[in-house]
């Protein structure tokens, strides 16, 4: 008796996942519950537990595989036979490719010859379901997914360049237009595919700088005040809360309210309406061996400084662990990135869209500035805003970094609700 491995729930607006790593091998025994493989969504990676114990029998989607919600990934044979009716699929495995590469030739043949002929494979999930919002066919689109299959990317592109053109976007184009390497060169080289999550990342980051009209204003925040303040209650405050005092607490802290009086800077654009948040999810961004991600804090502004650092630690710890949940990374209404901590001066962030505002914290330097006519060396920081201009303007962006800087340098205004 054979028990099959299929996708599982992946989470909210999650309906694909590329097949990562396995690990076990056909003929391998398994218990259950036993991680198996891992999938690779467009947030988290994920482990796939078997569900019975037995032996792995069948790998049905192989690394690198897109696969959709419920897709079956392999099989688990159960009893004392599983052993012996695995054991001669390994040598099976080898001889696949052969007919699959030999059918390369053929299916495109038949793909310039007769356009009905391209793909019997269903389109992914997430492709259907852009498909049906967007009133076109999968016969439109030329898929790019194994065997011809519609992915979403594709709708995505066909939708951006035109349906009457789709052959405008063809996923090759970036490795054509590379020059050839030297001999000496190429030997040097290593060609690495890249994980989901940084295809995500990249085409998330590319997709903001293409749709919202991004500007960038910056500003200066004299940090006396609040590590004046951290000094003092460090240790007060770590042994009464159990975690230790750092500045995305005071920074957070600001932000909320500062979005509380600009709340177009909390807003996104649906179409034709700007929805307004009345409540703060507060992304964090992290950066980790995989990528960067970005758990959210949610109801920031309900949480007082130590309620936001324990939550920060949990959210930051799980990130780098790799343990962060669906339900972590969704649901943000505004972001902040913290260069400093490499090392970065100033940079111009890029919107996490489609939130509408992001803010980059930088590194905190001693520089002369004027106080009261008199020159002194103050603990300085650069602060930088970027935000959708189309639905925030220059005044709202400016003022909301004002209020972000009067709150840090006036501290008390936090304790104070001011």
């Amino acid at each position: 008796m054979a028990t099959e491995i299929r996708v599982p729930t992946l989470g909210e607006s999650v309906s694909e996942a590329t097949v990562g790593t396995w690990f076990k091998k056909v003929g391998d025994a398994i218990k259950a519950d036993e991680p198996i493989l891992e999938l690779e969504t467009d947030k988290v990676t994920i482990e796939v537990p078997a569900p019975v114990s037995g032996t792995l029998s069948e790998i049905v989607a192989a690394a690198g595989e897109t696969v959709g919600l419920g897709a079956l990934l392999g099989q688990i044979a159960e009893g004392a036979g599983a052993a012996a009716s695995a054991a001669a699929a390994p040598a099976a495995v080898p001889a696949q490719p052969a007919p699959a590469a030999a059918a390369q030739p053929a299916a495109a043949a038949a793909a310039s010859s007769s356009s009905a002929s391209v793909s019997t494979m269903p389109p992914a999930p997430a492709a259907a379901k852009m498909l049906a919002e967007s009133n076109l066919s999968a016969d439109q689109i030329d898929g790019s997914g194994k065997r011809g299959q519609v992915l979403k990317g594709d709708v995505i592109a066909a939708v951006a360049k035109g349906i009457s053109a789709p052959a405008a976007v063809p996923a090759a184009a970036p490795v054509a237009a590379r020059g050839p390497s030297t001999v000496e060169d190429a030997s040097r080289e290593e060609r690495v595919k890249m994980t989901r999550l940084r295809q995500t990342i990249a085409k998330r980051l590319k997709d903001a700088q293409n749709t919202a009209a991004m500007l960038t204003t910056y500003n200066e925040v004299d940090m006396k005040a609040v590590m004046d303040l951290r000094n003092k209650y460090k240790d007060i405050f770590e042994k009464k809360h159990g975690v230790k005092l750092g500045f995305m607490g005071f920074f957070t802290k600001a932000v909320t309210h500062a979005l509380k009086e600009l709340p177009a800077v909390n807003a996104e654009i649906d179409g034709a309406d700007v929805i307004y948040k009345n409540y703060c999810h507060v992304g964090m961004a992290v950066g980790t061996d995989k990528g960067l991600v970005v758990p959210v804090i949610r109801d920031a502004d309900q949480m007082s400084i130590a309620e936001i650092e324990k939550e920060l630690g949990r959210l930051a710890k799980a990130a780098r662990d790799g343990s962060l949940a669906m339900a972590d990374m969704q649901g943000g209404t505004f972001t902040i990135t913290n260069g400093g901590v490499y090392g970065s001066l100033m940079s111009s962030p890029i919107l996490n869209a489609p939130q509408s505002g992001i803010l980059g914290m930088h590194k905190i330097q001693e520089r002369p500035v004027a106080i009261g006519g008199q020159v002194v060396i103050r603990p300085m920081m650069y602060l930088a805003l970027s935000y959708d201009h189309r639905i925030v303007d220059g005044k709202e962006a400016v003022t909301f970094l004002v209020r972000v800087k009067e709150s840090l340098e006036d501290p008390e205004r936090l304790v104070l609700d001011l």
